[in-house]
């Protein structure tokens, strides 16, 4: 039979009764130095990356369609300004295969205050003066009207047809339409090249199909960026709506918490119930409608995303989700109902730790503004970093030739042999890329940039974890509350954390943001591998995605108790994170019944504020109510509001809860340590509140726990 001593030999060292112990040290010293001068290092590091990025980078590639010579159609400032639209002079030759891996028509592209809107080829135009003026809005400088057709032609100044256009995404498209089975341009179905040859307008549809794949992307994300320019106002009142939400739910559950609990859990149920009731009015309603049968595999990826609400089967897919997800909370709740109790019990006692600490509730604003800077500094950096190559020019030829698709210096192409050799092609702008050192190691550094937003941003939640843990702390070892308190709790913490623990946070944060980059690289990887059917790759990349999702798990798990301790005793990381594992491991099955069932609480709380938010911005925004109609703004995709409003009010609500769960988890660590110091006599007594003493004490007297129940068991034996 083993010793005391020998169980608690394998999770450590219980603590000891210490008269002088009275909550969170002061006197403490600096902790994990190396890794602070290493964090120090990396942030100087990462500030000469964004200086860099921005003295190379110009984000007007992104935003501007760009011509043959690399000049920005419409920048404001340019000779284009007034000519905001790029024209192909041959829109067929971008049927090539060759254009979806460079990204670039082989024909000379221009910009264009407006696009041709009549069939006319230069032959034509030629004879007729006023025709050829409007000719010559769609061809490069130079040409005269003294210059003769062979001439234009063979110099590539001016297209030798125009066709009727439309402008799509500032480019000019032949403005395809179809009449029955037959496809026109223009309302023709035939029309001649300029060569004397007459062309189908069937012709076009691949010259415009390979075309539109390249900025279809593009034209979605135009869309949306309208979207939000037309409803940024509604989604920050949503938002707004969603704080303080948050903000009245977290109040009353500071002096009605028993209650809220249960009305939370209500309407949770009452919520997602509605959901389930709506999404099958939906699916029933679309019933015999036609197309409305259509399955999601058939209809395949649509930019669009308003197709799929008119299919039968999303609306069924939704219902479906939604009634497990009701199922599994149900049977929780049924399972866990004597837990709940208990649970509800502790998160009365982190309301009355909140009570003494009001300056916590606001402490997830200083830690959303601290994010929000980690994720703009991010944003922008990565935005000049991939706007910082320089126009790259390449051979475009109709024949066959050896100098195809070679790099070329349009400044002195027309005298080069490679003109010589290839008498009929052009040196025309192809993409934007560099042979510099920086252009080498380009993708190195947006690498890095990746790499140090993790890190930043774990950080900035490492920080605010550690400083509300040294707050609720000193709520805990005040023995006479909230006299023996500091007087500003958040701030000593935040203090603290910053003076003595940066080199912990810093370190806490670097092992957590490694596990998330290889997850980043084992989805890049299966995305690439999606093409190749290999089962065995598939199975072995499945294996490694689970694994590190578990891992990046537990560390988080064990970083945010490493981080109570270093808040209460001042060491370093490593001590603590062993010191909190042993501490959890001697009380397992308190860890695994009270902890766990407070945080699934919490979490019903957060999915209720936002499934409320939600519902009130899918009726808004969708203009399903008549009362929004003629208040809501017209949209091309109204998802895209509604998904920005339940995102941010996620963040939100887990922002506000987030504090509760702090509080519990740091008074469940302290309570356990308050245990093994202290047995509640005269000369020993107690920390805790008498209540959550009694709720505790209650529930171990029914189901014996950690180290107790393991050393009765052993008696036993």
């Amino acid at each position: 039979m083993p010793e005391d001593g020998e169980y608690f030999g394998k999770h450590g060292e219980p603590r000891k009764y210490d008269p002088s112990f009275k909550g969170p040290l002061h006197n403490r010293g600096c902790t994990d130095i190396v890794c602070c001068i290493l964090f120090i290092l990396a942030i100087l590091g990462y500030i000469a990356v964004g200086i860099l990025a921005w003295s190379q980078g110009d984000p007007r590639k992104v935003i501007y369609p760009t011509d043959s010579r690399g000049q920005f159609c419409g920048h404001a400032g340019t000779p284009l300004e007034k000519k905001p639209l790029l024209f192909y002079f041959n829109i067929m030759k971008c049927a090539s295969p060759m254009v979806l891996l460079e990204f670039q028509c082989p024909t000379t592209q221009m910009c264009v205050e407006k696009c041709p809107d009549k069939f006319m080829t230069l032959i034509k135009a030629y004879t007729n003066k006023k025709d050829f003026e409007y000719y010559k809005q769609f061809c490069q400088e130079g040409v005269t009207n003294s210059m003769g057709i062979p001439e234009i032609l063979r110099l590539r100044l001016c297209p030798a047809m125009l066709t009727p256009s439309r402008p799509f995404t500032r480019r000019c498209f032949p403005a395809l339409g179809q009449k029955g089975s037959v496809i026109t341009v223009g309302n023709h179905t035939h029309f001649e090249d300029g060569n004397g040859n007459t062309l189908n307008a069937k012709d076009l549809v691949d010259g415009v199909k390979n075309a539109t794949v390249v900025i279809e992307a593009r034209q979605v994300v135009m869309k949306i960026f309208e979207d939000y320019t037309q409803s940024w106002y509604w989604i920050l009142l949503g938002l707004v709506i969603a704080m303080v939400t948050s903000l009245l739910f977290i109040i009353l559950l500071r002096f009605l918490a028993g209650i809220m609990v249960w009305i939370m859990i209500v309407l949770v149920i009452a919520v997602i119930g509605y959901g389930i009731f709506h999404c099958y009015m939906e699916y029933a309603a679309l019933k015999g409608e036609p197309g409305a049968d259509v399955t999601l595999q058939d209809l395949g990826f649509q930019t669009d995303f308003a197709v799929y609400l008119q299919i039968r089967q999303t609306w069924l897919a939704f219902m479906i989700i939604l009634a497990i997800l009701e199922v599994i909370i149900i049977l929780l709740l049924i399972f866990l109902r004597k837990r709940v109790l208990i649970a509800i019990a502790l998160i009365k006692e982190a309301s009355r730790a909140i009570g003494h600490v009001m300056s916590s509730l606001f402490y997830p604003l200083f830690t959303f503004l601290l994010l929000s800077m980690v994720i703009a500094y991010w944003a922008v950096t990565a935005v000049f970093l991939s706007t910082s190559n320089e126009p790259v020019y390449k051979v475009f030829n109709e024949t066959d030739c050896e100098h195809s698709r070679k790099t070329c210096n349009p400044a002195n192409f027309s005298t080069s042999p490679m003109k010589y050799l290839c008498p009929d092609s052009e040196c025309l702008f192809a993409f934007y890329g560099g042979e510099t050192v920086y252009h080498k190691y380009l993708i190195g550094l947006q690498f890095y940039n990746v790499f140090l937003f993790f890190w930043c941003a774990n950080f900035v939640t490492a920080l605010g974890q550690m400083t509300l843990a040294g707050a609720f702390a000193s709520y805990y070892w005040a023995f006479v509350k909230p006299d023996d308190m500091p007087a500003f709790p958040v701030f000593s913490a935040l203090g603290r954390s910053l003076r003595y623990h940066t080199g912990t946070l810093a370190f806490g944060a670097f092992i957590l943001s490694v596990v998330q980059i290889i997850r980043v690289l084992l989805e890049y990887l299966d995305h690439k591998l999606k093409g190749a059917k290999n089962k065995f790759a598939t199975f072995l990349m499945c294996c490694l995605k689970c694994c590190f999702w578990c891992l990046e798990k537990c560390i988080k798990f064990l970083n945010r108790n490493a981080y109570i301790m270093v808040a209460i005793y001042g060491k370093n990381f490593c001590t603590s994170a062993r010191d909190a594992f042993f501490l959890l491991m001697r009380n397992m099955i308190r860890v695994a019944v009270l902890d766990k069932v407070t945080d699934f609480l919490l979490f019903l709380g957060k999915l209720l504020i936002v499934g409320l938010v939600g519902v009130f911005a899918f009726f808004f925004f969708s203009g399903r109510v008549k009362a929004f109609e003629d208040t809501a703004p017209h949209l091309h995709y109204y998802w895209v509001p509604i998904l920005t409003v339940v995102i941010g009010s996620y963040l939100i609500a887990h922002g506000f809860f987030s504090v509760y769960a702090m509080c519990v988890d740091t008074l469940f660590l302290c309570f356990c340590e308050d245990l093994e110091r202290n047995d509640g006599s005269a000369e020993r007594p107690y920390y805790m509140s008498s209540t959550l003493h009694e709720i505790l004490w209650k529930n171990e007297a029914e189901e014996p726990t950690s180290s107790s129940a393991q050393q009765q068991d052993n008696e036993d034996l």
